[in-house]
């Protein structure tokens, strides 16, 4: 099952997760220009999102986010139609995080 949380508990989640795995599924752009700390991305639009997914460890916690947080709800929804058990979204995307000083940006 696909758990939606709020930027509160998303957040409580993956600092009280030792094994957490950080999905950003947005644009590399959007990555570049800010994103999740440890957060990997994987971008749902590139031909290659699906079988990036399929090869991750199904037994590990995914928490996945994008912008608004319609394109990780959909990335999770393949994610448990495919076997993963622990999977968890960002409902309202980065638009609602409310850790945003807490983004990565890249230094000059």
């Amino acid at each position: 099952m696909l758990v939606n949380l709020n930027s509160e508990e998303f957040s409580n989640q993956i600092k009280n997760d030792n094994h957490s795995n950080i999905i950003d599924v947005r644009t590399k752009m959007e990555y570049i220009n800010g994103h999740i700390p440890k957060a990997k991305l994987m971008d749902i639009y590139l031909p290659t999102f699906a079988s990036e997914i399929l090869v991750l460890d199904k037994n590990k916690s995914y928490y996945l986010y994008c912008r608004s947080g319609s394109r990780s709800y959909h990335a999770g929804l393949f994610m448990i139609e495919n076997g993963f058990t622990k999977v968890f979204n960002l409902r309202n995307g980065v638009l609602d995080w409310h850790e945003l000083l807490e983004t990565e940006k890249p230094s000059d």
